[in-house]
């Protein structure tokens, strides 16, 4: 099972607080990026994102985007593609997140610190990466946290058409083993909508997460540690 981290002195806002107040997407600002402040973050409904003012912002979106399982949009041309690559979980997450902070790529919010802190999570078992390879290259994967019934998704990367696509099937198809899950993609864009992705209230996102993190994880996600 993955490894839990010392406890953290931060506190993030709760279900109710964020009701009581109002807030918007950005809840909070500053902490760290430790691996047991990660951890609390997700248990409550948040995430980390840089936006380049030297302190870290915490975000928990109203609507919330999460992609049903068994509402996956696969296109007859995204199955034939899936025929041509070789999927598997945790075999390369270092070079997977590297993918995903390529600097060439536009918008793109992955540094270093962002790095280094998802790879340590990795190395305690809870974050992962599924991953499309073809040929014996990797050319394309995703990277998230799984606690649990939640799989927090961060980020993907193709070098080749549709194998973050592909790698997003191979996510899916791991999570579908019977038990409740939620794929939590943040926010909603017309490209993850055309995947099947939908809009929750964030009440109802936090609702749903203390039943969520009392399940157990996929058997993919457990080889790791």
């Amino acid at each position: 099972m993955p490894v839990e981290p010392p406890a953290v002195p931060w506190i993030f806002p709760g279900p109710a607080e964020l009701a009581e107040r109002g807030l918007d997407d950005l809840v909070a600002v500053g902490a760290d990026l430790e691996p047991g402040t990660l951890l609390a973050a997700y248990r409550a409904g948040l995430f980390p994102m840089p936006t380049g003012t030297g302190e870290m912002h915490w975000w928990s979106p109203d609507p919330r985007a999460v992609l049903p399982l068994e509402g996956l949009i696969v296109s007859r041309s995204l199955r034939r593609s899936c025929r041509s690559f070789e999927i598997r979980v945790d075999t390369a997450f270092a070079d997977v997140i590297a993918g995903c902070a390529d600097p060439r790529r536009p918008q793109g919010w992955i540094d270093s610190g962002i790095e280094a802190a998802y790879t340590r999570l990795h190395e305690l078992g809870w974050a992962h990466s599924v991953e499309a390879w073809r040929d014996g290259e990797l050319v394309g994967g995703l990277y998230g946290v799984a606690i649990g019934g939640l799989f927090a998704g961060e980020s993907m990367f193709h070098r080749v058409t549709d194998a973050s696509k592909v790698a997003l099937v191979g996510l899916v198809e791991v999570l579908s083993d019977g038990q409740p899950r939620v794929l939590d993609v943040q926010w909603r864009t017309d490209h993850l909508a055309s995947l099947g992705v939908v809009e929750l209230s964030r009440a109802r996102y936090l609702a749903r997460l203390p039943e969520l993190l009392q399940v157990p994880l996929p058997t993919a996600f457990t080889a790791l540690a």
